[in-house]
């Protein structure tokens, strides 16, 4: 026997072949689209939700982390500007200083 099943929320579809015809009985009576509960089904529905939530974990870590790594780059391309900026100025400031002391040595001549 083959079950069609499809979660709506994601989209995902499976069909799965089940060996024993008495674990989907439960299923037998309802209507479409209803929920069944995946303990009736047996212990290797109950392993799919567990592989399920822990991807759904899996998933919102690694999007907290990118979201981290996109903050601390953030960060540290904007230091990397204000140091550049700085040095620029600095550079200015020097450049100013030479011009100013090459006009006063040349006026003392």
């Amino acid at each position: 026997m083959k079950l069609d099943i499809f979660f709506p929320a994601t989209g995902c579809q499976t069909l799965i072949e089940v060996e024993d015809e008495h674990k989907p009985h439960v299923c037998y009576e309802k209507r479409t689209a209803t929920e069944v509960a995946a303990d009736a089904l047996g212990e290797e529905w109950e392993h799919k939700r567990q592989r399920t939530a822990l991807k759904k974990q899996r998933t919102k870590k690694n999007k907290e982390k990118a979201a981290e790594y996109a903050q601390l780059l953030t960060k540290k391309m904007k230091e990397a500007k204000e140091k550049r900026q700085e040095q620029i100025a600095k550079g200015h400031r020097l450049s100013s200083l030479r011009a100013s002391t090459s006009k006063s040595e040349s006026s003392q001549k």
